[in-house]
């Protein structure tokens, strides 16, 4: 459909918001007014419909707002071109169309509450809303073809361990949890890594003090004791970045029982290791990877490349020392998140840290090597 081509309903909801922006008040108040003018046969139901419409498209987020208040809705994606695409529990599914002009609208009102702008001297806003909703828009001339955003809904209610793994595995990952392991999550984008942190956080013990530190703000378990600590992007207008590393080295000062970094991908992967290796057990993290192997060896190059001149024998070292268990989640047929692979890090002969499965698809098929932490009581 192109810019011409408009329906009855969206004729009417466009005369609507032209009669009723001028009008002092509330927008909802003017719309039904005008709405008895240019609509006098309509019934209740198509007379609500043409409401929300209408105020939406004045006050809201136009389009995209009856999608994002569909609480079956995961992620709402924006294409350079305006097709919009909708994630309901893993199914993605084209759902319409957005003009360049309302979109453009949409994320101003998005951005205007955060002090943030998007424009060609700033193309890129990666930000929260006041309801965790986490937004990333792109303009020209990085986006080519014109704006494209995503806005990822944050999940009020944090999915149970159990959406994630069979009754076998989480026995196992509750274990884990309870004896304090340093756990790092892995997985692609979208495979579910901060909705499976939030998940093992739910285990630990009533009165442990959880800090936490991400980018943008996205965990939110069901714990009492937790202080949530989020990065800051340096502005235009001189206000000073604050970086994970340097969230992480305040986090220190804050006592907590258990350090968690949402997302490790830079030079704080060097404060975290050297955290853990001074008695922070317990911590948890995320990484970006395809298998519970190949985390351990982003992390490895993470460390190489904050860390040049460190010899690649102690880097592996105090990985081996300071990380435990790699849990690795995958999206499956269908959209669900689950469990794919839990492994214990171990280190072999010649000081290589190496990923030993203790599950795989879904079944344990070994205990654990007995290491510190597994030697410990729970």
């Amino acid at each position: 459909m192109n810019a011409t081509d408009h329906t009855p309903d969206d004729r009417l909801v466009r005369a609507l918001c032209a009669a009723a922006e001028s009008e002092p008040g509330r927008a909802e108040t003017a719309v039904r007014v005008h709405l008895k003018r240019l609509a006098p046969l309509a019934g209740p139901d198509e007379s609500e419909r043409l409401v929300r419409a209408a105020v939406a498209r004045l006050d809201g987020l136009g389009t995209l707002d009856a999608v994002l208040h569909d609480e079956r809705v995961d992620e709402v994606l924006v294409n350079a071109g305006g097709q919009v695409w909708v994630d309901r529990g893993g199914d993605v599914h084209p759902h319409g169309h957005i003009g360049e002009h309302e979109l453009a609208v949409v994320i101003e009102r998005i951005l205007a509450p955060l002090g943030r702008r998007l424009d060609r001297t700033t193309p890129v806003v990666d930000a929260r809303l006041a309801d965790g909703t986490r937004v990333c828009a792109v303009v020209p001339p990085v986006s080519l073809g014109g704006t494209s955003l995503s806005l990822r809904r944050f999940r009020s209610e944090p999915l149970p361990l159990s959406a994630f793994a069979p009754p076998t595995v989480v026995d196992l990952l509750t274990d884990v949890i309870h004896r304090r392991c340093n756990v790092v999550v892995s997985g692609a984008t979208s495979s579910g890594k901060t909705s499976l942190l939030s998940a093992l956080l739910g285990l630990v013990a009533p009165g442990e003090r959880v800090v936490s530190l991400e980018d943008t703000a996205e965990l939110a378990p069901r714990i009492a004791h937790h202080v949530r600590l989020e990065a800051r992007p340096a502005t235009a207008d001189g206000v000073a970045e604050i970086t994970l590393d340097h969230l992480l080295r305040t986090a220190l000062r804050l006592r907590p029982d258990r350090l968690v970094v949402g997302e490790v991908r830079g030079g704080e992967i060097l404060s975290l290791i050297q955290s853990l290796n001074t008695g922070h057990d317990g911590s948890l993290s995320t990484v970006h990877a395809n298998s519970a192997t190949d985390a351990l060896r982003r992390l490895e190059t993470l460390v190489m490349q904050s860390a040049p001149t460190w010899p690649l024998a102690a880097i592996r070292a105090h990985l081996v020392r300071c990380l435990d268990v790699v849990v690795h989640v995958q999206r499956a047929a269908g959209g669900r998140r689950r469990v794919a692979e839990v492994g214990e890090i171990v280190g072999a002969g010649d000081g290589e840290p190496t990923v030993r499965l203790l599950v795989r698809d879904d079944e344990v098929i070994t205990g654990p090597a007995r290491t510190r932490r597994w030697e410990r009581p729970a």
